[in-house]
């Protein structure tokens, strides 16, 4: 929006002056495309608001979890059921009418709530990245901001030789390429939370539980990300990727998630769900076989869990 004002601003002066003969007006258009694409990335958000628009995305991860539980039972029905996993379909559409009985988990938002809600957090990173990319203006140290915030960031994800090379790299780097490079970051992190709240607004994590869960699947949450957040930034076709984006959270949820119990377990559930103690086993598994994890995790809990937490058996 502040882009199109600006060129009806610039197109009303053209009237009385020739800006033709100077170059300032568009730098200021590029300067602004900038910011709205790159630094408050205005698109993005405007896909994300959809959620609150229409249940489509929440309808699409379902379906699509429909699929996979299907999928999965041709796949393996040579085979023992009593080794399978649950499925994830049928039990988390019982959540979606159980009243949860801490109070601080309430299962659904209102809209307003949920908008609001979504508005604020976008505000604030949006002020965030906005804050950080003024600061680079600041004589001196300015060119120190985004390499520091990188190293900061990157430190805790994925150490601190990694966080030190790209300090060293955004040293030397064009600014332009640091501020999309940490956009792209930060937003693929969003997309992802995006993604899966159709499976958090069912199965409800206080705010710590959450933090943890995410921080315990930071690596294989980014990796997904991150493509899917580049190829929504395509024109015209950014839209369709989002739904496709939303539809393959499904099937990733049953691999770094167990299939979740009746509603009534769901506290239970929740605690033996924030860390995922199949990462090493899944991360090393070669792409023809990630379904051997489930049937791991599926054989490993009814023998160590049985008793504590009851699953629904494939039958």
């Amino acid at each position: 929006m502040p882009v199109y004002i600006a060129r009806i601003i610039f197109w009303f002066l053209d009237l009385f002056t020739n800006l033709e003969a100077y170059t300032w007006d568009d730098k200021v258009v590029d300067s602004l495309m900038f910011l709205q694409h790159s630094v408050l990335q205005v698109p993005f958000f405007l896909m994300s608001l959809m959620k609150f628009i229409t249940p489509a995305l929440d309808n699409m991860f379902m379906e699509s979890l429909d699929w996979v539980d299907r999928t999965y039972v041709m796949k393996h029905q040579s085979e023992d059921p009593s080794g399978l996993r649950a499925m994830y379909y049928p039990t988390l559409r019982e959540y979606e009418n159980y009243k949860a009985p801490r109070k601080d988990q309430p299962l659904k938002q209102g809209a307003i709530n949920g908008i609001t809600a979504f508005l604020v957090r976008y505000g604030r990173k949006a002020g965030f990245s906005l804050a950080i990319y003024l600061l680079t203006f600041v004589p001196y140290v300015g060119k120190l901001v985004l390499p520091a915030v990188s190293f900061y960031y990157f430190n805790n994800a994925v150490g601190p030789k990694p966080a030190i090379a790209i300090f060293a790299s955004g040293l030397v780097l064009p600014k332009r390429y640091l501020v999309r490079f940490l956009q792209t970051y930060f937003s693929s992190r969003s997309l992802m939370r995006e993604l899966l709240d159709p499976y958090f607004s069912r199965i409800h994590f206080s705010r710590t539980q959450k933090k943890h869960w995410f921080l315990d699947r930071e690596g294989v949450l980014f990796g997904f990300g991150v493509g899917f957040f580049l190829m929504v930034k395509i024109p015209l076709v950014g839209v369709l990727v989002y739904g496709i984006a939303e539809a393959s959270t499904a099937y990733l949820i049953t691999k770094i998630t167990d299939p979740p119990p009746p509603p009534a377990e769901q506290e239970q559930f929740v605690e033996s769900q924030v860390t995922w103690k199949n990462k090493n086993k899944f991360l090393t598994l070669p792409l023809d076989k990630l379904d051997a994890n489930n049937i791991l995790s599926s054989s490993t809990a009814q023998s160590s869990q049985g008793a504590e937490m009851p699953k629904k058996a494939f039958t």
